[in-house]
């Protein structure tokens, strides 16, 4: 009489397996940071461009006449809220609001728990571009953080 053999994996079988997975996993690992750090850059560059949309579509609307502007204004919005809640447009017969933005995005490099306007660093339009503080209007945002993108450029500096 004949034994059978059983059939299935041998120990080293299995072992060479799960190596081989672990080699290629960690191959992959380092290419999806990369792919979620890109795209959270992604993201930061059309928030950008967005709420600086919204501020020159702000002063452009103060230059036209359309929103009322103090003589010693620069002309661009006290707050970033400002953007999303909306002005009396000056030249609106019924009152309406102008309004810039739907809601003011979130820096995707902020520290957790800051949302919307307190993600951002705001600069007003007397601070200088190399040094740029708040002050009594918003004339320009940056990222907060203080990390590296893959180019090598600093996030606060876009």
């Amino acid at each position: 009489m004949r034994l059978s053999r059983a059939q299935g994996f041998t120990l080293v079988e299995m072992l060479v397996t799960l190596t081989l997975v672990a080699i290629i996993a960690s191959m992959a690992f380092p290419l999806i940071q990369i792919d979620q750090k890109r795209r959270q850059e992604r993201e930061l560059k059309d928030a950008l461009v967005q709420i600086r949309t919204a501020l020159d579509n702000y002063k452009q609307a103060v230059d036209e006449g359309r929103i009322y502007m103090p003589a010693d204004s620069s002309g661009y919005p006290k707050t970033l809220n400002d953007l999303v809640e909306g002005v009396p447009d000056l030249k609106d017969a019924k009152g309406r609001k102008v309004y810039f933005l739907r809601r003011i995005p979130t820096d995707p490099f902020a520290p957790d728990g800051l949302m919307h306007e307190k993600s951002w660093g705001l600069r007003s339009y007397a601070s200088p571009p190399d040094a740029p503080e708040e002050g009594d209007d918003v004339y320009d945002v940056y990222s907060k953080s203080k990390k590296t993108a893959l180019d090598g450029s600093r996030y606060d500096s876009w």
